[in-house]
């Protein structure tokens, strides 16, 4: 079923079970304003306080370096923004990512289960990140909860913005940066686990034995004649027994070619049609993954069955890494509402005043603005020249 059914499916339950006990929910704190689902609790607040309080001094440290972090990601990320027009129509940069489902022009493709659980991961300690500094700061909070909107979830940290003006600017920016310096932090953490575990554990206790389909995608002929599970064998006549050989043999493709797979349950041949990322590059429309199977040493043994955990918790990890990066810094870019619009405006209020700032700040909000919304339509649609 394509993932899509799934979010309509539960928009559709969440969304009966609230209206129908409306009535209870408000009673327990949840507003049901459609298409608005909040929940707002002081029991957050109670918790956020614990940890600003725990160490208020290693907060502040963190987060000054978190200024410097964020600034030189700041910068990098508008650059390869910018640089990304020079290669806007054979590869947009920028691309809507949705866990489960198959978005036209993107070249990911996230899965469902473990997409959810990392996107949760990433909006809960980006959240309450700005909320223990804050608290750190000595600023009120006007709430704290979690939220779904329609059918997306997430979860909010409100600060008094008049006692948020009122601070210095280092202190401002020290909450501005702390929710995608959270999102680093927690990504750094998730790729150092993965690595442990894919890059010395794994190799140990399982062999690759070639590769397997593992999803077919709607934009190339492979939906049309191969299925999810098979091994390939072959291609072109040159063999596949590992990833390395895979990724080697697909680099000589070209569009409108036909390609001959050999897999384990038989020959196939169809036309390849343009990668959507790199024109030059034929498509298939196959994702592949390591078929593996238990080293010698570790099969037959009484914990065996346990060993698979490791590759769905590393696909696990590796999702937590990826969205954490790619949120956090896409979050530092230098336009509001984001908190690098923020960030860039408070470092200029340095060096200019604010008659000279401010249309800067504008200016660079609507530059990456348009860039982005290019990107998605150029990603979702296709250039007509």
């Amino acid at each position: 079923m394509n993932g899509i059914w799934y979010y309509v499916i539960a928009f559709i339950l969440i969304w009966v079970i609230a209206i129908v006990f409306k009535d209870y929910l408000t009673n327990h704190g949840v507003e049901v304003n459609f298409p608005l689902l909040m929940w707002k609790t002081q029991r957050l607040r109670g918790f956020i306080d614990r940890l600003a309080n725990r160490a208020p001094r290693f907060w502040r440290g963190y987060m000054n370096a978190g200024i410097v972090i964020s600034a030189g990601f700041m910068v990098l990320m508008a650059g390869a923004l910018a640089y990304s027009l020079k290669t806007l129509r054979d590869a947009p940069t920028v691309s809507l990512v949705v866990p489960g489902v198959e978005v036209p022009g993107s070249p990911i493709f996230i899965p469902l289960l473990s997409g959810l659980i990392a996107l949760a991961t990433v909006l809960i300690v980006h959240e309450f990140s700005h909320g223990i500094l804050a608290r750190v700061e000595k600023i009120g909070l006007k709430s704290i909860g979690l939220l779904l909107f329609a059918i997306l979830p997430g979860a909010f940290v409100e600060p008094d913005d008049e006692e948020l003006n009122e601070l210095s600017r280092p202190a401002k920016m020290r909450i501005y940066v702390a929710g995608s310096m959270a999102n680093l932090t927690l990504a750094a953490i998730a790729l150092v686990f993965m690595l442990i575990i894919s890059s010395f554990i794994m190799p140990v206790v399982f062999e690759e034995d070639g590769v397997q389909i593992s999803r077919l995608t709607e934009g190339g002929n492979a939906i049309n004649y191969l299925s999810e599970g098979m091994l390939i064998k072959g291609i072109n006549n040159v063999t596949v027994n590992d990833s390395a050989s895979y990724q080697e043999a697909i680099t000589t493709l070209r569009p409108n070619e036909t390609v001959n797979l050999q897999t384990d349950q038989g020959a196939y041949s169809f036309q390849l049609k343009t990668n959507p990322m790199n024109k030059s590059l034929g498509f298939m429309g196959i994702q592949v993954q390591s078929h593996n199977v238990i080293a010698e040493p570790y099969d037959n043994q009484f914990y065996s069955p346990l060993l698979w955990i490791l590759m769905p918790l590393s696909n696990l990890l590796f999702w937590i890494y990826f969205l954490n990066f790619a949120i956090g810094t896409f979050n530092l870019l230098p336009m509001k509402p984001l908190d690098g619009g923020y960030l860039f405006e408070n470092l200029l209020s340095y060096i200019m005043p604010e008659g000279s700032y401010k249309p800067i700040v504008t200016f660079m909000s609507f530059f990456m603005g348009i860039i982005i919304v290019v990107s998605l339509v150029v990603g979702l649609v296709g250039t007509p020249f």
